[in-house]
């Protein structure tokens, strides 16, 4: 190992966390905490978590707070949290409310945001993104990654980087179901541009920059997730197409869509205003439906451009 090589943990043993452990081996000590260790012997994260110089939840938004409430108390003053998740928990709240309320301003954290398709990197394919951190020492991580194929810039925007990645995740699945009913090249093109349109004003509402929603957590990752063959978000959007929601779970630790779990949550909570944002109201009534798409669809033109 050289001087410079951290020394850490990755929560998770999902397809981002194997990838991103693959990514950081061969010039970190890398170590993997996987949740099903808890089964066999309790505190096994907080011995694991001791003198560590980087954390990265590579986890669904939901568990972020129970982890984070029992890292905070064992971890070093100076152990940075990161974390890659595009969803937010039952309560409603990005992993930068989560890690403001129970990390608090003193710690050091941020998040991971880009176009990350885990297959590409783990093929040694670039990947981009955006590392948005509270701190100089957060934001400091991109250089954990110099010497992979993930490239980043490090930026302070964390509440434009969350709801730009976690609401993008609510548009792609109808990006997708247009798609899988062959609307055409051009709906596809009219639905990107429209959803960062509609991106760059939320973000004026919620207080994060409007350029945010152009870089890599939004309209970057937005782009790449519609258009990939591997998206899962783009798959849950033909899914529901053509009625099929069996196995589109919206809740819990292990949520398979986290469009559908934010579409649910931003319901429930009034977390985006309704009647602002045409085409986010649309599809979030797909994701949370049923709908007759194609006539919604019809509908929603009709009245976008007042005819």
């Amino acid at each position: 190992m050289s001087a410079d090589s951290m020394r850490i943990l990755i929560l998770g043993k999902g397809a981002m966390g194997t990838m991103f452990s693959g990514l950081l081996a061969g010039s970190h000590a890398v170590e993997v905490w996987d949740r099903e260790l808890e089964d066999d012997e309790p505190a096994v994260l907080e011995r694991m978590a001791a003198e560590r110089d980087l954390v990265l939840f590579a986890l669904p938004a939901q568990p972020h707070a129970r982890l984070a409430a029992r890292l905070a108390p064992v971890m070093d003053a100076d152990t940075v949290c990161l974390s890659i998740a595009k969803g937010v928990d039952e309560q409603g709240r990005t992993p930068v409310e989560i890690f403001t309320q129970v990390l608090g301003p003193d710690r050091h954290w941020g998040m991971i945001y880009g176009p990350m398709i885990a297959r590409d990197l783990r093929d040694g394919k670039a990947g981009f993104g955006v590392l948005a951190g509270n701190s100089e020492r957060a934001r400091s991580m991109v250089d954990v990654f110099a010497d992979t194929v993930l490239y980043l810039d490090a930026d302070d925007d964390l509440v434009g980087a969350a709801w730009s990645v976690v609401l993008k995740n609510v548009y792609v699945p109808l990006l997708g179901a247009a798609d899988a009913l062959e609307l055409g090249d051009n709906v596809r093109g009219f639905f990107i541009f429209e959803a960062v349109h509609e991106l760059e004003a939320i973000m004026r509402d919620r207080g994060g920059r409007p350029a945010t929603a152009r870089g890599p957590a939004g309209m970057g990752d937005l782009i790449t997730s519609a258009t990939s063959r591997s998206s899962h978000h783009r798959t849950i959007g033909a899914e529901l197409a053509f009625g099929r929601s069996d196995k589109i779970a919206a809740g819990g630790e292990h949520i398979r869509s986290e469009g559908v779990h934010t579409a649910h949550r931003v319901r429930e909570h009034g977390l985006v205003r309704r009647g602002r944002y045409p085409l986010f109201d649309l599809a979030c009534d797909f994701l949370t439906g049923p709908m007759e798409l194609e006539a919604a669809l019809n509908a929603y033109f009709e009245q976008r451009f007042s005819r």
